[in-house]
């Protein structure tokens, strides 16, 4: 197909082939004589990277400086507690990149450990990240490791103990360490205290050569959700859980025995944890023995009275 264009209009010479050719070129010729706002898509406008950094550079110092505080300084330092090794620890020594100087130790009573190469360490006092410092620096001194990682791990703190005594469902001594730092969690791992355990527990603590009794009411601090009656134990005090108080019921009763004194009691209530009276019980003249200092007195009793502690009541058998 020949194509010739003059001013104003295209001739074209057709041949029968050329047809696809032909209505091409005609839109071609369309599309470039629409406006160029009609036909150009709009493209947004670029600001290159480094302008935009220096504007932003320059609007930050234009703006006023505001001090702010240090959150991390105002907040209180965590509460936990330090642990320090002392004689009877049971202590793991390793040092990074060299398993065989990994030695399990006990802390003498001298408050000492033997380590290879190196001999007799003293580590009384010190924390576990301070103990292989230690240990690290006395390999770096006798060259025998070049730049030693040592980690000391606390295995069985011996030196830090309570002693959990009384009415408890396994008396003995306890280890001490940050996540048993408190009552509750001492007589957790004493079993909890057993049926005949009173409410009250006593805490018998020695500082600076004085020593100090504290009662702690456990059924009043969960009821009045005052967690800060559960106070923090250390190392060397002494739990103990006094007996609870109890009545003892014997008579035509039909379990008779002690039982535990619960707070406002009466004899009626008394007497139903007994199971009741027999058949042959009757309720006109129950006793109370109750002792005051070195006397027993005894009471005629009425189902309403209240009982207390070491009373001893007596269910006569009825005469009718």
């Amino acid at each position: 197909m020949n194509i010739s264009i003059q001013p104003g209009y295209a001739h074209f010479e057709y041949r029968p082939w050329h047809a696809v050719a032909a209505a091409l070129f005609i839109g071609l010729l369309a599309y470039t004589s629409a406006p160029a706002a009609q036909s150009l898509p709009k493209v947004a406008k670029l600001t290159p990277v480094a302008t935009q950094q220096k504007a932003a550079s320059t609007q930050v110092a234009a703006a006023p400086m505001t001090a702010q505080p240090d959150t991390a300084a105002a907040q209180p330092a965590a509460d936990y507690r330090v642990e320090t090794l002392g004689p009877g620890d049971m202590v793991r020594v390793s040092v990074f990149r060299n398993p065989d100087l990994t030695t399990e130790a006990r802390v003498s009573e001298r408050g000492t450990i033997v380590f290879p190469l190196i001999g007799e360490v003293p580590l009384t006092g010190l924390s576990p990240t301070q103990a292989g410092a230690r240990i690290s620096d006395k390999l770096k001194q006798g060259k025998y490791v070049v730049n030693p990682e040592v980690t000391v791990s606390l295995m069985q703190a011996n030196s830090r103990q309570v002693s959990v005594l009384g009415n408890v469902n396994k008396p003995g001594r306890y280890p001490l360490d940050a996540a048993t730092g408190k009552l509750t969690d001492l007589l957790a791992l004493a079993g909890g205290i057993a049926p005949t355990g009173s409410d009250q527990v006593t805490i018998v603590s020695t500082r600076d050569g004085k020593t100090t009794k504290t009662e702690v009411d456990l059924p009043g601090m969960i009821r009045a959700g005052d967690l800060a009656r559960n106070v923090e134990v250390n190392a060397g005090d002494t739990i103990f859980v006094n007996r609870a108080p109890m009545v003892y019921i014997y008579g035509e009763v039909q379990k008779a025995g002690a039982y535990r004194v619960e707070p406002h009691m009466t004899v009626m209530q008394a007497l139903a944890m007994g199971g009741g009276l027999t058949t042959r019980g009757t309720e006109r003249g129950i006793k109370i023995h109750r002792r005051s200092g070195e006397q027993v007195s005894r009471l005629d009793a009425k189902l309403t009275d209240t009982v207390q502690n070491e009373d001893v009541i007596y269910v006569r058998e009825s005469l009718f």
